[in-house]
């Protein structure tokens, strides 16, 4: 796919104002940027409806393409996304219909529960697709019951592999948020960055609020200032802006 960046525009006045706008991630299948370290794992939401096991184990850190990958699984088998206030009238109705349950290792979702639609899932009455950004061994659970069934399901990995796949996270992210930013200044960030997606989605939404803010387009000046911001709050032990609960 090719990255939508262009050289920003010097006249844009619709971002001259410091004013919060809400954006909202787009989650199309079109847009999803596969590479080495999410490839497999595309492929695997791909062949839907055609899985050889009912059951599926996304993983990888916060902002790597989970709930991107989920959002598309969603849109192809119609499935119904699992919350934690809804998973137990879910396992009661022993239906049949495909589910997503997200960040299944993070939200506490009620274990009897979880084990019961898993279960439908292994009898072949389902087609279940779970995320986690750990590995199974790690996850809170208070018994063995669920993390014995889901260590039977495949798993895929999702990671950030090089710096084209860094930089096309930052090219979605500001796509997402109508932003055009020099591929000059993405390379400047990608090369003096820490590398991981959750830090793509950190920087690009301190350099949306600094630009708001100045009412300018990204610039390597306000590039250079995201990221001495964020080396400040890592030596100072500070909370960041971003929320880490938001796992695009």
């Amino acid at each position: 796919m090719v990255a939508r960046v262009v050289t920003p525009l010097r006249n844009d006045r619709l971002r001259q104002l410091p004013l919060e706008f809400e954006h909202t991630p787009s989650h199309a299948a079109d847009d999803f940027l596969v590479g080495e370290g999410n490839a497999l794992a595309h492929g695997r939401i791909a062949a839907w409806p055609h899985w050889p096991d009912a059951v599926t184990l996304l993983i990888g850190p916060a902002a790597s393409g989970k709930s991107h990958l989920a959002r598309i699984f969603a849109d192809r088998s119609h499935a119904v996304m699992v919350t934690p206030e809804t998973i137990t009238a879910i396992a009661e109705a022993d239906g049949r219909g495909p589910l997503v349950v997200e960040d299944v290792d993070r939200l506490g979702y009620d274990e009897p529960s979880l084990f019961h639609l898993l279960n439908q899932a292994m009898r072949g009455n389902r087609t279940l697709l779970l995320t986690a950004r750990e590995d199974i061994a790690k996850w809170p659970l208070a018994t063995d019951d669920v993390r014995s069934r889901v260590r039977r399901a495949p798993a895929f990995r999702l990671e950030v592999s090089d710096d084209i796949e860094l930089s096309h996270m930052f090219a979605k992210l500001f796509g997402d948020r109508q932003i055009k930013v020099d591929p000059k200044i993405i390379h400047y960030l990608v090369a003096r960055m820490e590398r991981s997606p959750e830090e793509v989605a950190v920087l690009a939404d301190r350099m949306d609020r600094l630009a708001l803010a100045r009412g300018t387009a990204i610039t390597r000046t306000i590039a250079a200032e995201a990221l001495a911001l964020r080396e400040a709050e890592r030596e100072g032990g500070s909370q960041q802006d971003w929320d880490p609960s938001s796992d695009e």
